[in-house]
């Protein structure tokens, strides 16, 4: 039929060309009286021909009439032929629409469907007209379908592509059904409030402060109609519709910087940790999805919420506040007495930190295998030489003798062939699987142990028979060391010097000796407490110093500085070279040093396919937030984040854009990019 249209529309042009021609020629013959022409021209002579030119035109339009009326009786006996005779009624009751289109989308013919609906779309691009229905042009599988609205009507549309037969269902009613059920469907939640036992003291629960947060608690849940349940004192059971959710989620979960502001300064903060679950229809499947979910948010710091959808990643709001210290001695007690009695029914232990491994990691490991020596079980520290800092494997071989070296480490290949199911797995100082030294340790055992400090991240190793996380920590030596001498075992433990010594630069390391934000007292106390076990701080001070290549790197990548926004900079080191890991970090920690930087991020290739990001903050913004979005994480002032790639630029990109989007949101003071704050 296409091409029928063509042809008549050429021809339609040729016979108006033609008289158009006639026309002005017979205008300047007759007005010019060229060759006499108007002595021989009479005016009945012009009627004539003009009564004739009249009815060739009527003529031919009656033709073209009788054509397209015969070209439209076949395709409605081809739609015939595709939907079947006796279906009519049956696709007028189900609210079917048909329509079928040429070559080129132009819809050829429509059913009683559209032209009752008012739906005028013959001769139109039917693409054109729905731009969504490209797709169904463009795929190759017939199963495929498109939703569309039109004149506030769902419909949903398949393409029959052999007879560019269109066929849409009015799916309106199933629309508001579905609507109306994913509105009302059950959302389960629990609140906790973050650092309640250390503002309230015994049982004066008439806090001011306290009274505050619960009552904006409760109006909050009021006006997003939650209903709220008491568990404990600092908890709270909370169940409210989808409809509810969606609009917390559109308020950003206000109630989390409400409560972070009634804490006046000086005070210890109140803040709130809230885990939400939905999309499964059993509650009590959704109540331990919402309990795993505040964990999360717990062992990341508190002050934010974290969403589980079910079958679905993990979602984090907030997480603007630093962890707060918790100087409780009877609780880390009662952690190290736990941890004793799981190695004690273990036959062999394997202690291992992350990939690179540091002296924070390092010294963690040596501080488990103290423990493990006095409870006289065999274990061995995983360490990959290769996959290990420069600075660590130096503290190794100026620390410890060839044979005693090789009583102490063992390699991740042997690691696998000596584990069995009553081997004991200890990760320090990382809690994301492929991250650790050998991830296929990991998969190989039965019981495994996860001592941290960093917020913990989505991806998590699975089912420890021991975790303990806390953020509040400056390293994860800090928590071994309260370990060692608040256990309750007797005689207590026994640390060597030269364990301590490491374990105690671990603890420079990570707290940048003493000046970043998260060192507090317990860190202090964690220093004293290896002190007297003989750890010697200018040795532990040599450990961590750069030699003048090192040093010359970092200052050669600081250099670089840039500042796309307000108090942020980013330096990029030379793209030609390959950095340790350690390196990275160190010029972050130096931009860091500079007044007026709130956050640093440098970018260095560690290997020919590998880029890290390292990230440092003045505790101004909460950097672990950022390097999340980038696949990455770690401590709120200190994380990082690698990209499988080689292309700086492309990385560089990928965090000016995260920058752009989360930069506020990760940040107390609202940095902004044209150099004022909020």
């Amino acid at each position: 039929m296409g091409k029928t249209i063509k042809i008549i529309k050429t021809i339609t042009f040729i016979i108006i060309a033609l008289q158009v021609a006639l026309a002005a020629v017979f205008s300047v013959l007759y007005f010019n009286n060229f060759f006499d022409f108007q002595s021989i021209t009479k005016p009945e002579y012009i009627a004539i021909a003009m009564i004739i030119v009249i009815a060739v035109n009527c003529l031919f339009v009656w033709i073209i009439i009788l054509i397209l009326s015969s070209l439209r009786q076949k395709t409605d006996l081809k739609a015939a032929e595709i939907i079947g005779s006796d279906v009519q009624e049956a696709y007028n009751f189900a609210q079917i629409g048909l329509a079928i289109t040429d070559e080129e989308n132009v819809v050829l013919w429509t059913n009683d469907l559209f032209k009752s609906r008012h739906i005028e779309i013959m001769d139109m691009d039917i693409i054109a007209w729905q731009p969504d229905l490209a797709a169904l042009r463009d795929t190759a599988n017939g199963d495929q379908t498109a939703k569309i609205v039109v004149n506030s009507r769902t419909y949903s549309v398949k393409l029959l592509s052999e007879a560019g037969l269109w066929i849409f269902k009015d799916i309106t009613d199933y629309e508001s059904v579905y609507n109306y059920s994913k509105d009302q469907a059950p959302v389960v939640g629990i609140l906790a409030i973050d650092n309640y036992d250390d503002v309230v003291r015994g049982d004066d629960d008439f806090n001011d402060v306290v009274t505050k947060v619960k009552t904006d608690i409760f109006g909050y849940a009021k006006d997003y109609g939650i209903l709220l349940r008491r568990l404990k004192d600092d908890s709270y059971s909370m169940l409210c519709n989808y409809a509810s959710f969606s609009k917390m989620l559109e308020d950003k979960f206000s109630i989390i910087d409400k409560v972070r502001g009634e804490s006046t300064r000086g005070e210890i903060p109140l803040t709130l940790s809230i885990g939400l679950a939905h999309d499964f229809p059993d509650v009590n499947k959704l109540n331990d999805l919402a309990n795993d979910a505040l964990d999360i948010a717990m062992s990341r710091g508190g002050d934010q919420v974290v969403v589980s959808a079910y079958g679905q990643e993990m979602k984090f709001y907030g997480g603007k506040s630093e962890a707060q210290e918790k100087r409780n001695r009877v609780k880390t007690r009662v952690l190290a007495d736990s941890l004793i009695s799981l190695i004690n029914a273990s036959d062999r232990v394997l202690i291992m930190g992350h990939a690179m491994m540091d002296m924070d990691a390092f010294g963690a490991c040596l501080g488990m295998k103290a423990i493990c020596n006095r409870l006289k079980k065999h274990a061995r520290i995983v360490v990959d030489l290769k996959n290990t800092e420069f600075k660590t494997r130096s503290a190794m071989t100026s620390s410890f003798g060839k044979e005693e070296l090789e009583k102490l480490i063992i390699n991740s290949k042997e690691a696998e062939d000596q584990i069995n199911g009553n081997t004991l797995l200890i990760v320090v100082d990382v809690h994301i699987p492929n991250m650790v030294m050998a991830p296929r340790l990991i998969d190989k055992a039965a019981k495994i142990v996860v001592i941290d400090h960093h917020r913990r991240a989505e991806e998590y190793i699975d089912s420890p028979v021991f975790n303990h996380i806390d953020p509040a920590a400056s390293s994860t030596c800090e928590l071994i060391s309260e370990f060692i001498r608040f256990s309750s075992i007797n005689p207590k433990i026994d640390l060597p010097s030269t364990y301590a010594t490491i374990m105690l630069s671990g603890i420079f390391l990570d707290s940048s000796y003493f000046k970043s934000r998260n060192t507090g007292i317990r860190t202090f106390e964690a220093a004293t407490i290896l002190k007297e076990y003989g750890a010697d701080n200018s040795l532990a001070d040599d450990f961590l110093k750069d030699d003048y290549e090192e040093h010359k790197e970092v200052t050669d990548i600081v250099t670089n500085l840039e500042t796309p926004f307000y108090g942020v900079v980013i330096a990029i080191a030379n793209q030609e070279r390959l950095y340790d890991h350690a390196t990275i970090a160190k010029a972050a920690n130096l931009c860091l040093s500079f007044k007026g930087v709130h956050a640093a991020f440098v970018i260095g290739k560690v290997s020919n396919r590998e880029i890290r990001i390292s990230a440092r903050s003045d505790g101004t913004v909460n950097v672990s937030l950022l390097t999340e979005k980038l696949g990455g994480g770690g401590h709120f002032t200190s994380a990082a984040a690698t990209f499988a790639t080689s292309d700086v630029k492309e990385v560089k990109n990928a965090l000016i854009s995260v920058l752009e989007t989360s930069l506020t949101e990760a940040s107390n003071k609202g940095l902004m990019k044209n150099g004022e704050e909020e």
